[in-house]
């Protein structure tokens, strides 16, 4: 964003050096990236007068012209009345023109910044030329390269220096206009120069017509009827228009030029530049729309033109002034004639209203759009302008009035326009169009400021800090003041707000350079962290590797695995389209990595993940926020001829021993529980069971009954779409538990002095028998009829089925035995297995081999 010194100097008193007033915005307003010495392009540029223009004696196109430049240029040939020959093509040159002189040696402005060109003395045609007279471009006033400038006599005489005369000894400030992203008043001039008064402790009055709440009366001279129907009060809480019939149409003066061009806007002609300068006082973007034009496109039907404000049509297309077509969405602002669109609202206008040199009836608008839908419908549609950086930024609607006045007047100044209509205001209810401020007053103790600055500033210089940028300040005793904000404030809503804006206005380099008190007692580990930490380093020992997937994925790897789509927050301006919705679960962003690193020459491996997951059936009832559950997700996989080489049995069994020992680690007791016939008693684990086959899974559920994951195989349908190995496994569990034991019990076990010995046991039990079952109710026979003594681990070793008795299959586990208190005898580990024997025929129907 550029902003013009001699433009702030219009409008408050600067009279610091330069470099010390970039050092007090840059750190008490916004950062500056660049400063530029706009005068030094123009120097020994002078204003001259064409005394006498004759055709040139060798070319048709030239003229041969003494110029008058009242004697101010040295060292420069002069014919005996002290005049300058300068050899001209400009079509437009004559007699007694106005000029600008660039004179030998002196550089052309608009080549300084790339190809510097100095001007020197020389022949053209035979006939010697002593400088140039220059045109639009040259001096970087505009893109007009058809003629010389054509000089005001009223503005500026012969001799007069042409940066002086039309304020071009400047200097141009580029700041960084993401410093102001909630302060839209920042994008003017004059917002800029109350801020800079402010900082400079200097107080700040803004104009008279910038105060003004009445509407001022305005004769209506030519009758041109408008109506407004403004269907979206919500996302236009105020649109204003007027008619005006203009007189002196054309290009805008050169003084108005310089300050445009000066900043980075192209002047176009005299109605769309005083529209833009407006803007760039005030940052209120307004159009103009040709009255004429948008007549002529509803077929003259009717005596009053029609402006509409409505969503846009689906399919309906409207091209801008770009000369882009765009089809805006239903969720934008469209501004529309009886007929069609006529301009994307707060974004672009369209070109078949554009105002031209030949207009002579205007309709102006200055509006107030929704900042959300502006930002969204610019950044559907790739469509960046002026307009769209200020409306973004949330402008005031009570400004609305004032700044149409202000350029009503402007329009009848210099274009001898004349008002032809009513003023229409449509304004919501909501919009408080008398008062002075949007937001009701704050009272704020100063004790709260010292303490939250960390610095105690007199009670009275914090009135003045605020006074100066125009605050509504009353001190109202027992140490409080009541501060109300001006209505282009939008951002002051509450006390803090105030705090800050009293710290950047005194500065926050005024603050003490104290060091924060801090207490020397170590922070209380975090104990997520630390499971975290313990689990990647279990997983990583045992030959696993992490992957860090996006938090996010496409709707269509939910519906793979089974996943309720509707389960999960969607996400309104997705990164890509790949990543829709926050993800449910783990394990579908590591299956869909599964196929990919096979193909890249991984033919065996182990995964893990660490992250939270979503979904929208668990809010946290207090805050009616979602509940963050922090998942482990773990899969191991080899490619089928490894499969059967390095690998024996079911993967869910490999899975299972990586699950059991990072368990056991933590010293959490789980047991494996086939999924249940009806999945709505797992309500909330719905969309985590979703990829298993439930036939070959099993719910991990703790000794006090609680659900924390499930391990098992997947489904055939989601091995085929995503191309998996059939020798693949996982499971997912929520490590909150885990979290728990780590922060308050630790995983400490005792460990045996004493030898322990092992045993394998062969069991045959019925085909239909679960391992699970079969299992459980072996742990159970330990765990509750040995010794309290004794301690005991159960590993599978094989499940066999022969081919002849396909009714049965043997399961063989093996046992290690031990006690903490002595060695175990033969004896006594026999009779241990027994009853393990007696309580698995009993529940199993299980037969010892």
């Amino acid at each position: 964003m550029k902003i013009s010194l001699n433009w702030l100097k219009e409008f408050t008193s600067i009279d610091l050096p330069i470099e010390n007033l970039v050092d007090k915005i840059d750190t008490q307003l916004g950062a500056v990236e660049h400063l530029t010495d706009l005068g030094k392009q123009y120097e020994g540029i002078v204003i001259a007068k064409v005394i006498d223009s004759q055709p040139h004696p060798d070319a048709d196109k030239l003229h041969v012209c003494k110029i008058d430049d009242g004697n101010r240029v040295q060292n420069v040939e002069r014919d005996e009345r002290g005049f300058i020959q300068v050899v001209c093509g400009a079509s437009n040159v004559r007699k007694d023109l106005l000029v600008v002189y660039i004179p030998p040696g002196a550089i052309v402005p608009d080549t300084v910044s790339h190809d510097p060109l100095t001007i020197s003395t020389r022949e053209i045609r035979g006939v010697k030329s002593n400088g140039m007279l220059a045109s639009y471009r040259e001096l970087t006033l505009s893109n007009n390269h058809e003629g010389i400038v054509e000089l005001n006599p009223y503005d500026a005489k012969a001799g007069d220096d042409f940066a002086s005369t039309y304020k071009l000894n400047d200097y141009i400030i580029e700041l960084e206009n993401k410093m102001f992203t909630h302060r839209p008043d920042c994008f003017g001039h004059l917002g800029i120069a109350r801020e800079v008064a402010g900082i400079c402790r200097q107080p700040f009055v803004s104009p008279d017509w910038y105060k003004q709440k009445t509407q001022p009366s305005f004769d209506i001279d030519e009758d041109l009827p408008i109506n407004i129907e403004n269907q979206m009060t919500e996302l236009v809480p105020r649109f204003m228009a007027v008619a005006l019939t203009v007189k002196k149409n054309g290009a805008s003066p050169i003084w108005l030029q310089s300050y445009l061009s000066r900043v980075g806007i192209r002047p176009v002609n005299a109605i769309v530049d005083i529209t833009n300068y407006i803007m760039l006082i005030t940052a209120q973007p307004l159009h103009a729309y040709d009255y004429d034009k948008l007549k002529q496109l509803d077929g003259d039907k009717s005596d009053t033109v029609n402006i509409i404000v409505r969503a846009p049509k689906d399919g309906e297309r409207i091209t801008a002034l770009n000369g882009k077509t765009y089809t805006p969405k239903s969720d934008a602002i469209g501004i529309a004639s009886t007929t069609k669109l006529i301009g994307i609202g707060g974004v672009i206008g369209g070109s078949e209203t554009e105002v031209d040199e030949t207009t002579n009836h205007v309709i102006l608008e200055c509006a107030n759009f929704d900042m959300y839908s502006i930002r969204r419908t610019a950044m559907d549609n790739g469509i960046f302008t002026d307009a769209v950086t200020c409306y973004t930024k949330g402008q005031s609607p009570l400004q609305n009035g004032r700044v149409l006045n202000e350029t009503i007047k402007m329009f009848q100044k210099l274009l001898d326009a004349k008002v032809s209509s009513k003023i229409i205001d449509s304004v919501s209810p909501n919009i408080p169009i008398e008062d002075d401020s949007l937001h009701p007053p704050l009272t704020i103790n100063v004790d709260t400021i010292y303490q939250q600055l960390g610095l105690v500033i007199d009670k009275k210089d914090i009135i003045n800090l605020l006074q100066d940028v125009e605050f509504n300040v009353a001190d109202k005793g027992d140490n409080s003041i009541q501060i109300s904000a001006p209505f282009w404030r939008t951002d002051i809503e509450i006390a803090e707000d105030i705090v800050e804006e009293v710290g950047r206005l005194w500065g926050y380099d005024a603050l003490p350079l104290t060091l924060p008190k801090r207490d020397l007692r170590p922070a209380t580990p975090d104990s997520l962290l630390i499971t975290k930490s313990s689990i990647r380093k279990l997983l990583s020992a045992g030959g696993a590797n992490e992957f860090l997937t996006y938090s996010f994925v496409h709707g269509n790897l939910m519906k793979k695995v089974g996943q309720t789509v509707e389960n999960a927050y969607k996400l309104q301006n997705a990164l890509s389209p790949e990543m829709q919705y926050y993800r449910l679960s783990l394990l579908p962003s590591l299956l869909e990595k599964v196929y990919p690193n096979i193909r890249a020459g991984d033919k065996e491996f182990a995964i893990f993940e660490l992250n939270p997951v979503h979904t929208i059936k668990l809010i946290d009832s207090s805050t009616n926020l979602p509940i963050e559950s922090q998942h482990l997700g773990f899969i191991i996989s080899a490619e089928e001829k490894l499969a059967k080489t390095n690998y024996y049995g079911s993967a869910c069994f490999y899975a299972k021993r990586y699950l059991d020992y990072l368990l056991k680690t933590f010293g959490l007791n789980v047991t494996y529980e086939k999924l249940p016939s009806d999945l709505c008693e797992l309500a909330n684990f719905t969309d985590i069971i979703a990829p298993f086959d439930p036939t070959r899974s099993a719910i991990v559920r703790t000794t006090d009954n609680t659900n924390i994951g499930i391990i098992g195989e997947f489904k055939n349908s989601l091995r085929a779409s995503l191309k998996l190995p059939y020798f693949i496994a996982g499971f997912e569990i929520d490590i909150t538990q885990l979290s728990e034991i780590q922060a308050h019990q630790g995983a400490y076990k005792q460990l045996s002095r004493f030898p322990s010995t092992q045993r394998d046991i062969c069991l045959r039990v019925a085909n239909t028998v679960a391992y699970i079952d079969l299992f459980t109710a072996i742990d159970n026979a330990l765990a509750k009829n040995h010794d309290k003594s004794l301690w005991y681990e159960i590993m599978p070793v094989d499940i066999y089925q022969s081919p002849d008795k396909e009714e049965v299959k043997q399961i063989t586990f093996h046992i290690t035995i031990g006690s903490y208190q002595r060695t175990l005898t033969d004896n006594v580990v026999e009779n241990i297995l027994e009853n393990v024997t007696q309580v698995t025929s009993e529940i199993c129907g299980a037969v010892r081999i």
